[in-house]
């Protein structure tokens, strides 16, 4: 996910849209004139194309500055980078530690949790299974999960749209309380559940765009009941595996594959900065849990935005966006910012951000090992709008500060 844990606004960062960690990030309310619920509106408008350069050393050389500038502001222990694009050359860089107390410089093979980009495997689970004819995107979660609030009105495609109008459990108190007491406890998918449905609804469903974690974990419930596997298995099997992915995870615990980045973070139950990298992510799950690394995440962005997963028509819906903020659409568990489609991820001590630009057949990436907000904006955002300004200046991925953040 991508914004801190209990912000009363999510970014729409998680490119994710939001990204609260997680994101543990609050939600994000958008007052949006009510979609029709079998497609989203039109996309998000994206600026004229003036192409993509070569990534020339020169280039190279600018790409170092920004990237550095954005390290020393924000004081971000470490990032990697990987940019590309067809005939353009590829620009991959790691700066910084990986481990403030020996020093161990960050470098490009290593894993690294990835917060909301798990919600982009779980919908590609969900639609898999809608091409397997399994289900239908205007079924009502209470067709397979009972005691949801509003069930038998709130749609799989209002739930993967962030459009449900349910409360977002990682901003209760009682939730954020239990996670920052004992930040290696497992979470079931059930008591997850349980944090948001004690609240009353927000909204009607389709009424407004609203990032919510709660949304994904319902989402994952459905993959299990309709392919009669645990989700991380089916993920692991059925997504990553087809997509060509060698170093990417659905956890089912604290497992955290070396060599990794360690990860810093202030969403701790002292408001001091710590080390979460023996956390357990399954606070997240389906929303929240994965493990990568750069060449995988490359590779997922391409994947994701292309559709090569799905059939044709299944992906067009889930690249139908809703625009939530100026310059910025949501679909199906993705976002759309100033043309770049993907998604970016935040979890206490780790950011990431995921997207891909069709014209250019350009990929961007960003793992960082903090989530530690700098003036209200997510560092993964930062990086984003550094880097794209450089390459793309028609393209600039930017979120606003408060927005949703993806975790």
């Amino acid at each position: 996910m991508s914004t801190r844990l209990r912000k009363v606004a999510v970014g729409v960062a998680a490119v994710g849209l939001v990204v609260v960690p997680l994101g543990l990030g609050a939600g994000y309310a958008l007052d949006t004139p009510a979609a029709p619920r079998a497609s989203a509106s039109a996309s998000a408008p994206v600026a004229a194309d003036q192409g993509f350069p070569q990534l020339t050393p020169a280039v190279a050389s600018q790409l170092d500055e920004a990237v550095q500038k954005v390290m020393a502001e924000a004081e971000i222990p470490g990032v990697m980078v990987s940019l590309s694009a067809p005939g353009k050359g590829a620009y991959v860089r790691a700066f910084g530690v990986a481990d403030k107390a020996t020093g161990r410089p960050m470098s490009t093979d290593l894993n690294m949790r990835i917060g909301s980009v798990t919600k982009t495997f779980t919908v590609t689970a969900l639609l898999q299974l809608v091409d397997q004819g399994k289900a239908r995107l205007d079924d009502p979660i209470g067709k397979y999960v009972s005691g949801v609030p509003n069930g038998n009105r709130i749609t799989l495609r209002e739930l993967a749209g962030m459009r449900s109008g349910l409360y977002n459990y990682s901003e209760d108190e009682g939730f954020f309380k239990a996670l920052t007491s004992h930040p290696r406890r497992p979470f079931t998918p059930q008591e997850l559940l349980a944090y948001s449905f004690k609240h009353p609804v927000l909204f009607e469903p389709n009424a407004k765009f609203y990032y919510c974690n709660t949304n994904l974990i319902l989402l994952g419930l459905v993959v299990e009941k309709l392919s009669g596997q645990k989700l991380n298995d089916y993920i692991n099997q059925k997504v990553v595996v087809p997509a060509g992915l060698h170093h990417t995870l659905f956890p089912v615990g604290a497992e955290f594959p070396t060599p990794h980045s360690q990860g810093y973070t202030d969403q701790t139950a002292t408001g001091k900065v710590e080390d979460a990298a023996g956390w357990n992510p399954s606070w997240g799950w389906a929303a929240g849990a994965m493990i990568s690394d750069l060449g995988d995440m490359k590779t997922w962005a391409r994947v994701l935005a292309t559709g090569t997963l799905l059939k044709p028509a299944t992906q067009a819906q889930r690249l139908n966006v809703v625009e939530a903020l100026p310059g910025t659409g949501y679909g199906l568990g993705i976002f759309n910012v100033q043309g770049w489609i993907g998604h970016n991820g935040s979890l206490p001590g780790y950011q990431a951000l995921a997207v891909y630009l069709p014209k250019p057949k350009a990929t961007l990436v960003v793992m960082l090992n903090t989530d530690i907000s700098y003036k209200g904006s997510e560092p993964s955002t930062l990086f984003g709008e550094a880097i794209t300004k450089v390459v793309t200046p028609d393209h600039v991925f930017s979120l606003p500060a408060q927005s949703v953040t993806g975790h």
